[in-house]
């Protein structure tokens, strides 16, 4: 199965709009990668999905990523320079961990849509939205088919 076709209309619109509602919270980017495998260390693809999809370039280095390799079932949350200076080394684990709950259950979509939220609660805390904020990066599930 491709990655974007993991989800259905129905559910890829839940976790674009937890997207959106959590960037109302913040001046903080969110974005979520699928793809079908991951054959390396999760947290070695998510940082060169980071990259690739220049989340690292948002103006306050307030980016993060939600990446799952379905096939594999792995499942990383990275954030940037900027989240990362100014939050607890384990900051996403909370996330990470209500997250995965809902994925042994089959919850994919609801596991992502309230960990989305839930980062955009986190962040509002230290990246607070602003008033002429910019969406700098897109709110669309980025998808990798290969």
């Amino acid at each position: 199965m491709k990655p974007s076709q993991f989800f259905n209309e129905e559910q890829k619109k839940l976790i674009t709009g937890a997207i959106k509602e959590a960037e109302l919270n913040t001046s903080g980017e969110i974005r979520l990668h699928i793809e079908s495998s991951c054959k390396e260390d999760v947290l070695d693809r998510a940082a060169y999905m980071f990259e690739k999809l220049e989340i690292h370039k948002t103006e306050l280095r307030n980016g993060v990523l939600f990446y799952l390799s379905v096939n594999d079932r792995k499942f990383a949350i990275l954030g940037d320079a900027g989240i990362n200076a100014v939050t607890p080394d384990n900051f996403w684990e909370e996330i990470k961990e209500m997250i995965l709950n809902h994925f042994k259950k089959n919850e994919f979509d609801i596991g992502l849509s309230t960990g989305l939220k839930m980062a955009g609660q986190a962040l509002k805390e230290h990246f607070p939205h602003q008033k002429d904020d910019v969406n700098e990066l897109s709110d669309e599930i980025s998808f990798d088919d290969k």
